[in-house]
C-alpha cells in the first residue's frame, strides 16, 4: 500500500509514463495481497478529483493516473477472486467517472486552444447537456439491469456505522469491524495522537499536489479506522507521515533558535523574530521533543511485547503470586483432533476457529473465517440456537462428525460461545429457514441475558447451552463458590441436571476451554 503511495507522488511531480506503471504494478501487488485495495483505487481518483477542482490539474496529474487506471485496471483483473469487479461494481465506478473526467478535461482544453472563445462556449453548453444526460441515464440503465453491482456490506458499513448491525449481523459479529475505541487510538498511537493535527496544520500551510494527497489520506483514514478497529492499519502509515512532518517543522524553528547568533546576526535581525530567552526556550523545546520521541520508542516497544506478541493459540494470565500461568488448550484440542478422529471426519464450530482447525487440525470445517457464505453460517447458528433434537437434524444434514465449543467458565476466558452465543441467535435467524428464531427469546423477561436460575428456558436449554455447561455443575471453580459456578458471568450456571441424547463426549482440553463432542450416528433400520 505504502508503495503504491509512494509511486503514485512520484508519478505526480514527474508526469513519467515509467513511474505510473511501476504505480499500477505495486497496486496490482496490492489487489493480490488484501481485499483492502479498494480503498487505494478510491482515494487517488479523489485525489486527481481535488486537483481538478482546485485548478491543479496538469499534463503530469493525466498522464500519471490514465496510466495507473488503464494498466492497474487491466493487471488487477487477471486475479480471479477480482475477475470483471472493477468495471461492474460500485466501489470502483468513481475511479472510472475520474478516468473519464480526465479525458473530458485533456479534450476541453484541446478545443479551447483550437477554437475561439465563442464558438467554443457554444459547444460546451451543448456537448455537456447531451454528455451529461447520455452518461446519466446509461447510469441509471446500467444499475436497475444489475450490469453495476451495488455497492457490498461492508462498503455500506463504512459509510453507515448501524447499517450492518440492522441489516447484516454476519458483518457487525466481526470484532475487527466494531467501532474503534478512544483509548485504542492512544494506546497504539500514543504521541502520533497528538502530533497528526501538527502535521495537518503545516502541509495546509504549504499546499502541494503531495501535500492535497497526504491531507487526504489523512481525512479519509481516520474517518474509517473509527468506524472499524481494523482499518488502524491503514490509518498509522498517514498518521507516521503527518506526525514526522509536524515534529520535523518544530524541530527546524527550534533548532535554528537553540544556535547562538553572530555579531552579524544580532545587529541584521529584526525586532519581531526576537523574543526574550530566544536560545534557552530552543533547547528546551528540542530537549522536550526528544523526551516525547524517546518515550514513544519506549511505548512502541512495549506495547509490541505485551499486546502483539502473543498467538491467541497460546493463552497467558497472572497467577496470585505473579507467575505466569500458559494456557496451551488449542493446541491441546487441535492435535486430539489430528490423531483421534477419521482423516475424512467433519467439524462444526463456529466460524471463528474455522483457519485454525483446517490448518493445525487438518480436518474439514463447515465455516470459516472467509465469512461470504452467510446461509452456511447461518445454519450453524441455527444448530447451536436450537434444542438438541432439531439441531440433530441440521448436523445430519450437514454430515457433522464432532461439534467444537469454546467454554471459558472455568478459566474466565472471556471470549467464550457463551459471549458470542447472541451473535450466532442473530445470524441464525437472519436467514428464511431460521425465521423462527427470535433473539428475544433467550432474554429474560426483564431484558436481561442470563445464564444463572432466571436465564430464558430457551436458552437454558438449547444445544451451545448444554455443550457448554456438560457436567460443569460438578465442578467447583472458586472457594466459598457453589459447583457450577461460571467465572466469566459471575453466576451459578441454572441448568446443572441434563445429559446429551444425540451427542457424547469426545474430549475436553485440561482447564476446559475447548470441548469436543461426537454426534452419534441415527441406528440402523430394523435393528
Amino acid at each position: 500500500m505504502l508503495l503504491t503511495y509512494y509511486l503514485w507522488i512520484k508519478s505526480v511531480k514527474t508526469g513519467s509514463i515509467y513511474w505510473s506503471t511501476a504505480c499500477a504494478l505495486a497496486y496490482f501487488y496490492m489487489v493480490s495481497s488484501w481485499g483492502g485495495y479498494v480503498f487505494l483505487i478510491n482515494l487517488i481518483p479523489l485525489h486527481v478529483l481535488a486537483l481538478v477542482c482546485t485548478g491543479r490539474f496538469s499534463h503530469k496529474i493525466y498522464v500519471a493516473y490514465s496510466t495507473v487506471y488503464v494498466i492497474g485496471t487491466m493487471l488487477s483483473m487477471q486475479i480471479p477472486f477480482v475477475g470483471f469487479q472493477p468495471v461492474q461494481t460500485s466501489e470502483h465506478m468513481a475511479a472510472f467517472g475520474v478516468f473519464g473526467i480526465c479525458q473530458l478535461y485533456a479534450f476541453v482544453e484541446y478545443l479551447k486552444s483550437k477554437m475561439s472563445s465563442e464558438n467554443f462556449g457554444i459547444l460546451i453548453k451543448s456537448v455537456a447537456a447531451v454528455v451529461g444526460g447520455a452518461v446519466g441515464v446509461a447510469a441509471l440503465i446500467l444499475s436497475i439491469t444489475g450490469k453495476i453491482a451495488p455497492w457490498t456490506g461492508r462498503f455500506y458499513s463504512l459509510l453507515d456505522p448501524s447499517y450492518a448491525k440492522n441489516n447484516i449481523p454476519i458483518i457487525a459479529s466481526v470484532s475487527e469491524h466494531q467501532p474503534t475505541a478512544w483509548s485504542s487510538f492512544y494506546f497504539d498511537l500514543q504521541l502520533l495522537v497528538f502530533m497528526f493535527p501538527v502535521g495537518m496544520y503545516y502541509c495546509f500551510k504549504k499546499l502541494t499536489d503531495a501535500n492535497i494527497f497526504i491531507i487526504m489520506y489523512g481525512v479519509t483514514s481516520i474517518y474509517f479506522a473509527g468506524v472499524m478497529v481494523r482499518l488502524m492499519l491503514v490509518l498509522a502509515p498517514v498518521m507516521c507521515v503527518l506526525s514526522g512532518i509536524g515534529i520535523s517543522a518544530i524541530l527546524c524553528i527550534y533548532a535554528r533558535n537553540a544556535e547562538p547568533e553572530t555579531a552579524a546576526e544580532k545587529k541584521n535581525r529584526r525586532a519581531e523574530t526576537h523574543y526574550w530567552m530566544k536560545s534557552e526556550v530552543g533547547t528546551a523545546m528540542c530537549c522536550l521533543m526528544t523526551i516525547f520521541l524517546a518515550s514513544y520508542a519506549w511505548h512502541c516497544v512495549w506495547v509490541t511485547s505485551e499486546a502483539y506478541s502473543s498467538p491467541s493459540i497460546v493463552l497467558s494470565a497472572r497467577g496470585g503470586g505473579g507467575d505466569r500461568i500458559i494456557f496451551d488448550d488449542f493446541r491441546e484440542a487441535y492435535y486430539w483432533l489430528r490423531m483421534n478422529t477419521a482423516e475424512d471426519a467433519k467439524v462444526m464450530s463456529w466460524w471463528d476457529y474455522g483457519y485454525q482447525i483446517t490448518a493445525m487440525a487438518n480436518r474439514t470445517i463447515l465455516v470459516d473465517n472467509n465469512t461470504w457464505n452467510n446461509t452456511h453460517i447461518s445454519q450453524v447458528g441455527q444448530a447451536m440456537s436450537r434444542q438438541e433434537d432439531r439441531a440433530y437434524k441440521i448436523m445430519q444434514e450437514l454430515d457433522v462428525d464432532y461439534v467444537l465449543v469454546i467454554f471459558g467458565g472455568l478459566t474466565g476466558y472471556s471470549s467464550d460461545d457463551i459471549n458470542k452465543f447472541l451473535w450466532m441467535v442473530r445470524i441464525g435467524g437472519s436467514t428464511d429457514r431460521g425465521a423462527d428464531i427470535k433473539e428475544n427469546d433467550y432474554y429474560t423477561s426483564s431484558g436481561e441475558f442470563r445464564v444463572d436460575r432466571e436465564g430464558s428456558p430457551v436458552l437454558l436449554n438449547c444445544l451451545m447451552y448444554k455443550l457448554c455447561y456438560y457436567r460443569f455443575g460438578d465442578v467447583y471453580t472458586e472457594g466459598g463458590k457453589p459447583a457450577g459456578y461460571d467465572r466469566v458471568r459471575n453466576v451459578e450456571i441454572g441448568n446443572k441436571d441434563f445429559e446429551l441424547d444425540r451427542l457424547e463426549e469426545a474430549f475436553t482440553s485440561e482447564h476446559w476451554l475447548v470441548r469436543i463432542y461426537k454426534v452419534k450416528k441415527l441406528p440402523n433400520r430394523g435393528v
